[in-house]
């Protein structure tokens, strides 16, 4: 019998999505999003979803009814598809499109999904995404056809929104005039202030790609002058070189090359003695003298009246000239202790900015304001005002904001404001790496920008970028303006990629541009006006411990407002909006009560412009019951149901470091038309619950989805959830009424991903190349963490990550130390392998009783591994 949740009235996304399917193609975007989503990189936005994941959910979303649906004719790329294999010979559809939409459920999730790389439009649709931030989830209703409205409290998300529409719209070769335009006004001036002496040709004329520069404070006991050095790495050795890194002398400052920066190095300029791998600053923050052996907080030197003072001490050069002479790339490109040259070319710069007071209106001169961010609380730890750091222009050298503001300014002089703005757009890009936040990868040889874990991080070492820019080098304005030119192209004529048989494929350029009927708003979604009845609301809301959005990019705003307050009157103000963000922010008074009854009122204001047919559906973090519970809170208070979640690999490393799991959990609602919900026992809703989450498992193991253990339970966790919204706040255990935080704990327990640390080994195993991020999958929403394996030897995880096999030496001890009763059927196969391998024979030094279920493990290892010797266990 047919659930009636799961009927076809019922939307494709509310009975099933094909994670395997969008979970792959996602892993391959979040690796490379400049190729699959252009449009989304032309300016930094934070914990932005990918585009393939938001394309996936608008066509399990939109696609409701076969008639409104049309699939435009292209021809197609890989296996070229078109519209041709849609129909038959005589131009009749062959495709029931409804049957697609019909089929779609846990079982057979992938029904739709041939239709995600076809030009597919769905009429009369209307999408609301009421916290946009960078425009994703718009873009992807925008290419199916749909008029779009969004809306977002924060000018710069809007505005970086409003351009990635607007790139349709603009002329290429406008753009195109205007940065000609501004090369031929200031580019010499700029390149020639970021230039130095070729160290191999002294006829040559080199391109500074980096300047390197450290931070220094005087030692308060003895005055001695200490550079704040971690160590005196510079960057890993290229080409010939690989085996070695580039060192600096403390003594002499000359570059050189050791093979071990961790043992004793001497310098081959004056013969020095050191260490390269320890510097002056150690951990917590402290420096010390190696004149008297002092150790002091640099924060505490700093506040008794010490300023930073700043030394160039190496400089990464590409010398153009040799390139073009065909010389070696370690001729052309490599490292170079600055000269006097370079010095006097900062000191030219830094006295035209202090001699040129018109430049100073094209640089934010405001205060830095307090917040949870710029000073030290529970959600950063870096407190940038005790470093000396006051207003935003202390976080850029004196060349940095001569060059700013010079391109600025030229920028400013062009008459299309429009394409102005896009010229904007890519200088406000650039921003993330022309700063003293930005560091020296020395393992990567190239510069990370500020921001990199949502906040600002005070260096005791920084890099100068080129900010015009060179052939070589990152985040230069002529790099983000390609970036934006690459992303307009997209817009004109946009593709889709998708993976068939393992195999990336690129479809030709669809026929809609990436356009289409757009509002975007400026503004608090609980107070802007929002007219009509939306069909569907697809978006990303905020969640527990959010990036506080107003405090990162206030560091963006505070330039982009230089050109833009005449214009918007969002940028207006000094900083962006604050106190009517949805967030929990310590300065702001905003506790997590605060921040659930806000998502409340939210979730309100969505219902009141959603009709009652239409859907929710978005994007949420996984967490435990208090996190899933106020979010059940919000949504069933204000009037939603919860129908389905699925988990999807995100693109979310930014958020959580490289060690959590990869995770987004898509959770799809649908408006309660009757307010009133039936009461019912926690006996007899655990009992509906467990129907629903059994059902579900079956389906999806009769699937040809290959789910974690942990995914299946987050979607059963979904079927619990859905019982529970059908009675919330009406379910009644021993005369008291249940809170959702307690349902869904009960709901985690009965749904826990009841799992082995082995049967995660065999789960590797069958991956062709396993990673870390595979493991953090499988072990993700179950009892069992990475440590666990590691723990037992069946996994080494340290520069590499590798399977362990029974012969690791790790696993071999975990062996040896575990006794008989504690040993698992796969501890047994290890040690009858290693004694088969070690004397030749079997069973001697443990008695095993030989069951079936070893018999069959040590086949199956066989087959995993082409080990052979798995197959002699048990056999004479």
């Amino acid at each position: 019998m047919t659930d009636p949740a799961e009927g076809p009235d019922r939307r494709p996304i509310e009975r099933g999505f094909p994670i395997s399917e969008v979970s792959a193609l996602a892993e391959r975007e979040g690796r490379a999003k400049l190729h699959y989503r252009p449009l989304t990189t032309m300016h930094k936005w934070w914990a932005r979803q990918l585009g393939s994941v938001f394309r996936a959910i608008c066509l399990y979303t939109l696609l409701d009814d076969p008639n409104r649906v049309n699939i435009r004719d292209y021809p197609g790329a890989g296996n070229d598809a078109s519209l041709s294999e849609f129909t038959d010979d005589n131009g009749d559809n062959e495709l029931d499109i409804g049957a697609l939409i019909d089929n779609v459920d846990l079982e057979t999730p992938g029904e739709l999904w041939e239709l995600y790389p076809q030009d597919v439009q769905v009429a009369d649709s209307t999408v609301l995404d009421p916290f946009m931030g960078g425009g994703t989830s718009l873009l992807e209703a925008g290419r199916f056809g749909a008029s779009v409205t969004g809306v977002d409290l924060n000018p710069v998300a809007w505005f970086v929104t409003k351009k990635e529409f607007e790139a349709s719209e603009i002329d290429p070769e406008d753009l195109a005039d205007a940065f000609e335009q501004v090369e031929a006004d200031v580019s010499d001036e700029l390149t020639e202030l970021y230039q130095t002496d070729c160290p191999h040709d002294s006829s040559h004329v080199a391109d500074v790609v980096y300047a390197l520069w450290v931070r220094s404070l005087d030692c308060v006991s003895c005055d001695e002058t200490i550079p704040l050095f971690k160590d005196y790495r510079v960057a890993k050795g290229r080409y010939a070189d690989s085996d070695h890194d580039h060192v600096l002398c403390p003594d002499c400052g000359e570059l050189f090359l050791t093979n071990d920066i961790s043992t004793e190095s001497v310098c081959s300029e004056c013969g020095n003695e050191f260490i390269p791998a320890n510097g002056p600053v150690s951990q917590g923050g402290m420096y010390g003298c190696p004149s008297c052996g002092l150790k002091y907080p640099i924060v505490d030197a700093i506040a008794e009246g010490q300023s930073y003072e700043e030394e160039l001490y190496a400089i990464e050069y590409y010398c153009t000239d040799c390139e073009d002479e065909g010389e070696e790339r370690s001729t052309y490109k490599g490292y170079t202790s600055p000269s006097p040259g370079d010095v006097k070319r900062y000191e030219d710069a830094a006295k035209r900015w202090a001699e040129n007071d018109d430049l100073s209106k094209y640089t934010p001169d405001g205060e830095i304001p307090d917040g949870s961010i710029t000073a030290a609380s529970s959600i950063s730890g870096n407190d940038i005002f005790q470093h000396g750091y006051e207003t935003w222009r202390d976080m850029f050298n004196d060349r940095q904001l001569y060059c700013l503001a010079t391109l600025l300014r030229s920028i400013d002089n062009i008459d299309d404001s429009d394409v102005k703005e896009f010229l904007l757009l890519a200088f406000s890009d650039s921003l993330l790496f022309q700063n003293n936040f930005a560091r020296y990868n020395s393992a990567g040889s190239k510069i990370e920008g500020a921001l990199g874990r949502n906040s600002y991080t005070p260096r005791t070492s920084y890099a100068e970028n080129n900010v015009w820019g060179t052939r070589a080098g990152r985040g230069t304005f002529t790099t983000t303006w390609q970036k934006l030119r690459d992303a307009v192209d997209f817009a004109h004529e946009p593709t889709e990629r998708y993976l068939e048989n393992e195999e990336l494929h690129e479809t030709e350029s669809f026929e809609e541009l990436i356009s289409g009927e757009y509002t975007l708003l400026q503004g608090d979604m609980r107070d802007v006006s929002l007219e009509e009845e939306y069909d569907a609301v697809i978006t990303d809301p905020p969640y527990y411990d959010n990036v506080v959005y107003s405090e990162v990019s206030d560091f963006f705003y505070v330039w982009q407002r230089l050109l833009l307050s005449d214009s918007y009157d969002c940028f207006e103000p000094e900083t962006t909006p604050r106190s009517d963000s949805i967030v929990s922010n310590p300065a702001t008074g905003k506790d997590g009560g605060t921040f659930e009854d806000e998502l409340r009122t939210a979730f309100g204001r969505i219902r009141e412009v959603l009709a009652d047919d239409g859907i929710l559906v978005f994007t949420y973090r996984n967490g435990d019951a208090d996190t899933w519970g106020g979010l059940v809170d919000a949504l069933c208070s204000s009037q939603f149901e919860l129908t389905a979640m699925y988990p999807i690999a995100a693109n979310a490393s930014e958020l959580f470091g490289d060690n959590k799991p990869n995770v987004t959990v898509i959770v799809v609602a649908r408006p309660v038309t009757s307010p009133q919900r039936e009461p019912i026992s926690w006996s007899a809703l655990r009992r509906k619950a467990h129907r629903s989450a059994k059902r579900a498992r079956e389906q999806i193991e009769e699937s040809d989805q290959s789910p974690s253990e942990g995914e299946i339970s987050l979607m059963e966790l979904g079927r619990c959830l859905r019982e529970y919204s059908q009675h919330y706040a009406q379910v009644h255990r021993r005369g008291e009424t249940m809170g959702s935080v307690e349902v869904v704990a009960e709901f985690q327990n009965l749904v826990s991903g009841e799992i082995t640390p082995d049967e995660i080994y065999l789960s590797l195993l069958e991956i062709e190349t396993p990673s870390r991020r595979d493991l953090q999958r499988l072990c993700y929403s179950t009892n069992v963490s990475p440590d666990d394996l590691q723990r037992k030897g069946l996994i080494t995880d340290g520069d590499t990550f590798d399977v362990a096999t029974w012969g690791g030496e790790s696993r071999k001890e975990y062996l040896a130390s575990t006794p008989d009763p504690d040993l698992t059927p796969l501890d047994k196969i290890h040690l009858l392998r290693q004694e088969s391998e070690t004397t030749g024979e079997l069973r001697d030094q443990r008695e095993m009783d030989t069951t079936d279920e070893l018999v069959e493990l040590a086949a199956e290892l066989a087959r995993l591994t082409n080990d052979d010797g798995y197959r002699g266990l048990f056999h004479e």
